[in-house]
């Protein structure tokens, strides 16, 4: 189970970052990367840091598992496995599927001054924030597949990144892009889940 976790870890990451990133930029001459000149310590910094150290562990915690860290007891069981293998292809489906729904204005990190269309149709008539669901989903897959301390530390990490970056870096920025347009959008839309984390007084 250790290399199928592996091997969709490595295509999520081929496919989430290095082929959309080219579509991003063949699309539109721009990658979509922001945030190269961020301040140390900053808050997106600190996010951008974890965010990085999370995908990183989703690929130690099978390589790991291959050279014999033992899964944690009372998750090592095929049902919790078969689960996780589940999990781990829905999210990476679904993790294209909504960064498709981005079209144009799909990027990595914030820009202050960078004004995007505010996309609110497809995947985000869901929720705020698709893509960093589907990508939760997938961790908890890989953990799921390959239940060991490594990527059950990487699944937490994942969820604090992906909270910090929304709630500290990219909500607020919305709000002050787009006003009233995303407030209105945040009261009636989840953050992360149909219903769950609307905005409002």
């Amino acid at each position: 189970m250790a290399i199928g976790a592996l091997v969709i870890y490595l295509v999520f990451a081929a496919l989430a970052f290095g082929l959309r990133t080219w579509v991003q930029w063949r699309r539109t001459g721009d990658t979509g990367f922001r945030g190269g000149d961020l301040a140390k310590g900053s808050t997106q910094w600190w996010a951008r840091v974890l965010f990085t150290a999370a995908l990183l562990i989703g690929a130690a915690g099978p390589i790991a598992a291959l050279a014999g860290l033992p899964a944690v007891g009372f998750l090592d069981h095929p049902a919790v496995q078969a689960a996780g293998a589940v999990l781990a292809v829905a999210g990476l489906a679904g993790t294209l599927a909504a960064q498709a729904s981005m079209g144009s204005s799909w990027r990595i990190g914030v820009q202050e001054e960078e004004r995007t269309e505010l996309v609110t149709a497809g995947a985000f008539a869901l929720a705020r924030n698709p893509i960093f669901t589907t990508m939760a989903v997938t961790a908890a897959g890989l953990a799921g597949m390959v239940p060991n301390a490594v990527t059950l530390f990487g699944l937490a990490l994942t969820i604090v990144a992906v909270q910090m970056q929304v709630r500290a870096v990219e909500e607020p920025y919305l709000l002050r892009a787009h006003g009233d347009a995303y407030a209105a959008y945040a009261a009636r839309v989840g953050r992360f889940l149909p219903g769950i984390g609307r905005l409002g007084p």
